[in-house]
């Protein structure tokens, strides 16, 4: 997004974002963006705090917890100092995965495996969300519980997701591209703020990694998948 700004401010500009817009200086408002960006924001780094919360109630109480990130991107500096704070609020070790291209994530993950992480999850990054059956693959392979960002992860075979909507922010975006291709400026267009979040589960795979998931944990979840 950084990159297509700077290289126009005449072609309208539509974007879905994992992260406040507003933080990198995408727009001048959330309500009246300015200039010629305008999107959808799915808060995904706002929600690696309940993510980290679900993950854990599926781990030992202080076993290490495994963060995969990219150095490059501008999320990762956030997200760190967020998932530190937690880990040392919590009494619990947080091990580092940095992953700057699609041939990391392998060694990423042996590497967690071997610095004996319990549980694993990833901070938004485009390597992590377009790589989701690799990513499922290397889960199954370490056996190490995953909880990713997106229901269509768990839909593959991942273990369990909690994050927005994204079929709901794909919808979003292309009816507000439509509005500008019917006339509307960008600037004059809200940032449409994804609110919808899911918990969903896959208790085949969590039976593959041999986990029992709490049922208080069942009950919360928005869907199952058996």
């Amino acid at each position: 997004m950084l990159a297509a700004k700077a290289a126009t401010s005449a072609i309208p500009i539509v974007f879905e974002l994992g992260s406040d817009p507003l933080e990198f200086g995408l727009v001048q408002s959330i309500n009246r963006p300015g200039g010629n960006v305008t999107g959808v924001s799915t808060f995904g780094r706002e929600l690696l705090a309940k993510r980290t919360e679900v993950l854990r109630e599926l781990i030992p109480k202080n076993g290490a917890v495994g963060l995969l990130v990219n150095p490059q991107n501008p999320n990762t500096r956030p997200s760190l100092s967020e998932m530190q704070a937690l880990a040392n609020v919590g009494g619990w070790p947080l091990l580092l995965g940095e992953v700057n291209t699609v041939s990391d994530l392998g060694r990423a993950f042996a590497k967690l495996a071997e610095q004996r992480a319990r549980g694993i999850l990833h901070a938004t990054d485009v390597i992590f969300s377009s790589q989701r059956k690799q990513m499922v693959a290397l889960a199954a392979q370490h056996a190490i519980p995953v909880i990713f960002t997106d229901r269509e992860t768990v839909q593959i075979g991942g273990l369990m997701s909690y994050g927005g909507d994204i079929a709901d922010a794909h919808r979003d975006a292309g009816v507000m591209v439509g509005r500008i291709l019917h006339g509307a400026k960008p600037a004059d267009l809200p940032v449409m703020l994804s609110t919808k979040v899911q918990l969903v589960i896959n208790l085949k795979t969590a039976t593959t990694l041999g986990l029992e998931v709490p049922p208080a944990l069942l009950v919360r979840a928005d869907e199952v998948i058996e």
